[in-house]
């Protein structure tokens, strides 16, 4: 039997565009991608924690330092300026996940990385 559990998240990121016409996805610097260890092309769930929408599309890289550009319908449910979190999950086999701890990646208003860790308890982060 496999469980899905949170396999990464960029916390709090700051949407910087939101393109209506382009073919759908969210346009991730590559940077944040890779510290996640979120994949180009990976499915991920977006949270709005300024409206409360919740959404899936998936990631394509772009080398603009600091961007996350949501386009095509996506971009319907985003304005520049909108915090989110991008969250990515993957299937495991029920022991590998009692011991899987899932990587957080914070960001400042410009998208920076300001901390990574590797677990979250209620309301602390470590």
């Amino acid at each position: 039997m496999t469980i899905t559990l949170l396999k990464a998240k960029i916390h709090r990121a700051v949407v910087s565009e939101a393109k209506l016409n382009y073919v759908g996805s969210i346009s991730i610097d590559e940077e944040l991608l890779k510290a996640s260890g979120i994949l180009e092309y990976e499915k991920v769930q977006v949270v709005n924690l300024n409206n409360g929408e919740r959404f899936e599309t998936y990631t394509i890289a772009t080398k603009e330092k600091g961007m996350i550009c949501l386009n095509g319908a996506a971009a319907r449910l985003v304005q520049a300026g909108d915090k989110i979190i991008i969250m990515s999950y993957a299937n495991l086999e029920a022991k590998e996940a009692l011991d899987f701890k899932p990587k957080v990646v914070f960001v400042d208003e410009n998208n920076a990385i300001t901390r990574i860790s590797h677990y979250e308890n209620h309301g602390e982060l470590f």
